[in-house]
Parts: C-alpha cells; sequence; structure tokens
C-alpha cells in the first residue's frame, strides 16, 4: 500500500509570486547541498503547503514523496492499537521526513502529521533514492541527520520516561521554536497532549505554571514563548543533549543556525 501526496494548492494558486516564495536554501538540508547536486535535486522539487494536523505519511505505507520543511514542523507520531499516540522527533528546517527511502526500509511505524501549518519543498522519492546512490555529498549529509534524529527520538523516549510533563513541554517548546522564523506555535491544549502522550489536563497545569512564571503566553491555542533563557532553565537536560548533537554532527556552516 502507498501513500500519495496530500492535496495541496499549487504555488500560482496560492498568489505567491517569486519574490516572496521562501527558496529551498530556506531548509538546512537543501541548503548545505554542493552546487552539482543542486543543480539536479532543485529542478523537480515543488512547494507545497501543509496544513495543521495533514497527515503526510502513515505507518507502515510507503511514502512515494520526501518533504523537506521550510516554515512548518512535521510531527513524527507513534499510534497505538487503542489510538493513543506519544511524538517521537519533531522534523522542521533542520531535516527531511522520509529517512526509510533511502535507508531501505521504504516505511516506518510512525505517522508524520503537520504540527505547525506552512510550507515545505515535496521531492519524488526516487530521485532522492537516485542521488544517494551516487555515493557523493547527498549520501553523508542525509546520514549525519539520520544520527541526529535517532538522538532525538532516544532522548524524547528517557524524557518522557524520568522527566516532568512541565519538562516535557518545555523540551517540546523548545524543539519547536528553533525550527520556526519566531517564537510563536499555534497549537491547542489537546494537540499537545496528542504529541506528548499525556493527558489534557496534564498540559492545562504544565502550561498555567509556565504562563505563572512569565516563560510564555498563552490564549486560544496560541503560544507564545517570551522568555526564552527562563524557559531553557526550566527545562531537564534533554533539550541540550538534542541541540549538541545537532551542532555536532551538523555544525551551521554558510547556512546559518537552524
Amino acid at each position: 500500500m502507498t501513500i500519495d501526496p496530500p492535496a495541496v494548492k499549487s504555488v500560482s494558486e496560492k498568489l505567491h509570486t517569486k519574490a516572496t516564495q521562501p527558496p529551498p536554501e530556506a531548509n538546512r538540508l537543501l541548503c548545505e547541498l554542493p552546487p552539482d547536486v543542486k543543480q539536479r535535486i532543485n529542478p523537480h522539487l515543488e512547494l507545497v503547503e501543509l496544513k495543521l494536523g495533514q497527515v503526510i505519511g502513515e505507518a507502515g505505507c510507503k511514502m512515494r514523496y520526501v518533504y523537506f520543511p521550510v516554515d512548518s514542523i512535521i510531527s513524527l507520531l507513534y499510534v497505538m492499537e487503542n489510538g493513543a499516540s506519544a511524538e517521537i522527533a519533531v522534523v522542521g528546517n533542520d531535516g527531511m521526513v522520509g529517512v526509510a527511502l533511502f535507508m531501505g526500509g521504504e516505511s516506518t511505524t510512525s505517522r508524520a502529521v503537520v504540527q505547525s501549518a506552512g510550507y515545505a519543498y515535496k521531492l519524488f522519492g526516487q530521485r532522492l533514492k537516485d542521488e544517494f546512490n551516487r555515493h557523493g555529498a547527498l549520501l553523508y549529509l542525509l546520514l549525519r541527520y539520520s544520527q541526529v534524529l535517532l538522538t532525538q527520538m532516544a532522548q524524547t523516549a528517557v524524557c518522557n520516561r524520568h522527566h516532568s510533563i512541565e519538562q516535557q513541554l518545555c523540551r517540546w517548546l523548545l524543539l519547536s521554536i528553533d525550527r520556526l522564523p519566531n517564537d510563536h506555535l499555534l497549537m491547542t491544549q489537546e494537540l499537545i497532549a496528542n504529541m506528548l502522550g499525556v493527558r489534557r489536563e496534564g498540559v492545562t497545569d504544565a502550561a498555567g505554571k509556565l504562563q505563572r512564571m512569565g516563560i510564555i503566553n498563552y490564549s486560544r491555542g496560541h503560544i507564545e514563548v517570551v522568555n526564552r533563557k527562563l524557559l531553557e532553565d526550566t527545562c531537564c537536560e534533554c533539550y541540550n543533549v538534542v541541540k549538541h548533537e545537532s551542532e555536532r554532527l551538523m555544525p551551521p556552516g554558510h547556512c546559518g543556525k537552524f
């Protein structure tokens, strides 16, 4: 069974001009590619709009396309038989969705859901595999990114087992805003609870405490981080573990911080 690409508007239908369209270089992986690889890849990239809650990859199904977010965030969720779910990783402008295609598995046990609406560049999976099989720059870049993603998954599992909901929420907020152009998130408490795999009441209490501490402003699904320093101080060590491993394996270089 395969998943067709989600129904998205064409670039022209979205009333974007070339001047306002985010370039492929807005994604860290696409930015780091050498010129010769960009010449082969970029003509086949398609800018698509991703809406909040949209599923772009289902567990057990082969993905025909890979996605490189530019200002959106994709959540990788593990969904249980009873419908309960928990987030295992977030992907933003630092990476891509669809690593199973070049790792040979073709599918995964996780669901890819849009956590923060925005845009991404879509690429036919076979084109990515063809470039990967050249054993050049793209292969080494994606292998390093895969290790970063595995680190995030492992640390998320540890965090969910040993740290409070408040600390988990802090980690989740930091990982999210690091992958967005600003410190604003549009996310309901129910969706956050689904991401963290906890009860909504626990998220309500944790978010309320962070707001009283002056760390966030929260109103009607809109979250604004107003004191990042205090947010980092309140968070457990899990965020820094992931951040430091990301910087070690994928130093900013000319593409800047992600």
